[in-house]
Parts: structure tokens; sequence; C-alpha cells
């Protein structure tokens, strides 16, 4: 289920980029405008830290009418309507889903799209939102698909797993008693992200020169995690030279 107030924001964002092909010259006309991945381990916070963060860069980017919209779960709803793909083909999205016996289920029965084919419409769509800007993109390989635009800042969120087990026991809230099942919870998570990133991308996750900052959430509240990166953002020059990365 979609949140309803981040659907809206979406929708405004999107509106505006559409006002903005609409002027003379363009979105461009302005300059190219910022964008943020974020690669997180489960608990981490990455949302609320995301919502932070764009909250943070609207108030401080004078002369910004496009709104600074977080792109997480709903990531996976755009690259739907981008493909007019059926919406109940999200429940194959997600990065510890996609699996070779899926493929070859989907291949003999037409079912969903292979997961390559998704993983290339992901990309397709995660790069035509950092280009737009004004953007944050939680995970599926946000950062490796974008390195080679200058104008996207790459975040990786850490936290120790005691922390992150009692974060998703208070969020998901699918646990009972005790926080064991947090714990299970996120080291199932962090799993398939790293297979994910490293079948898709044949990179290594946890690898630091991927990201321009690497955070612990253990250390640094939300608020201070998302100030940091906001005024890195601001204040980031464009590096040349960044590799291309392709999916498969």
């Amino acid at each position: 289920m979609i949140d309803t107030g981040r659907f809206e924001h979406c929708v405004s964002f999107i509106n505006c980029q559409l006002r903005d092909d609409e002027k003379p010259g363009g979105a461009d006309s302005a300059g190219p405008r910022r964008a943020v991945t974020i690669s997180r381990q489960a608990g981490c916070g990455a949302v609320m830290v995301a919502e932070k963060l764009a909250k943070y860069l609207q108030q401080h980017s004078p002369g910004s009418d496009c709104p600074w919209t977080v792109f997480d779960r709903n990531l996976m709803d755009k690259v739907l309507e981008d493909h007019n793909l059926p919406t109940r083909l999200a429940k194959f999205l997600p990065e510890d889903r996609a699996s070779q016996l899926e493929d070859i289920l989907a291949d003999i029965f037409e079912t969903h799209p292979t997961a390559q084919t998704v993983i290339r419409q992901t990309a397709e769509t995660i790069l035509k939102l950092a280009h737009l800007g004004n953007v944050i993109l939680i995970g599926r390989g946000g950062n490796i698909i974008t390195s080679s635009l200058p104008n996207v800042f790459h975040v990786r969120l850490v936290a120790p797993l005691e922390n992150r087990a009692v974060t998703a026991h208070e969020l998901y809230q699918i646990y009972n008693k005790t926080t064991a099942a947090g714990r299970k919870f996120c080291l199932a998570e962090d799993r398939g992200r790293q297979r994910y990133l490293k079948k898709y991308f044949n990179a290594d996750i946890d690898d630091p020169l991927l990201y321009h900052m690497v955070i612990n959430t253990g250390l640094v509240s939300y608020d201070d995690a998302a100030r940091m990166i906001g005024d890195a953002v601001l204040h980031m020059k464009p590096v040349a030279g960044a590799a291309v990365a392709t999916a498969g």
C-alpha cells in the first residue's frame, strides 16, 4: 500500500518537471539539479534520513521550484508506469526476490518479465529520475547505475546489528516480544542486497569507494545525518571520469 502523502508528493514532483520542460530551454536551463543515492544496511533508518534530507535540501536550495522527492518503494511503481507493466507485477521487483527459478518459470509460462528485463527497466527509470534531479533514490544499485553522472551524490548508511534489529522491530511491527526476529530480518535483507549488487552489477555493496560518504546511524542521529549529507550535496563539485556501470 502506497502512502497517500508520498504519492501526492511524487505527483507534484512529476508535474513540476513537466512544467519545466515546457519552459524555454527546458529543465536544464538553470543548470543541472543535484540527486542523491542512498545504499543502506537494513534497519539503518534510510527512509527517515531521506525524508529529513529532502526537507533540508528544499529549505536550503533557493530558487528550486521542483520539490526534493524520495523514491524508495514507490520507485517500483514508477518502473511499472514507465514500462506499462501490470501493477500486480510489483511483488517481483524487491531487491532480494529475483531468482533464476523465477526467470525459468517466467520464460515457460510468460507470467511476468524476467529479472534481467526488470533490472534494465529499473535502471532506465533511475537514470531518468537522476537526470531530472532533486531526487533521493534509495537502494536498487542506484549508485552504480548513476556512477557516470556528475550531479549525483552517493551515500552508504550502516549501523551495528543490534541497533538495526531494534529499528526493524519497531518499524515493521511484525515481531513479538524480542528483537531476535529483527536481527534475522536485517541479516536476510542485507544478504539479499549483497546478492543483488553482485549478480546484476558485479559490485560489492560494502566497498566504501562506491560512495562519497559512509555514515553510521548508530553514532549519528537521523537529523545530523541528513544535515551532513545535505551540506555535502549543496557544496559538491562535479567529478569527471566516473566509470559507467550497466546491469547484467
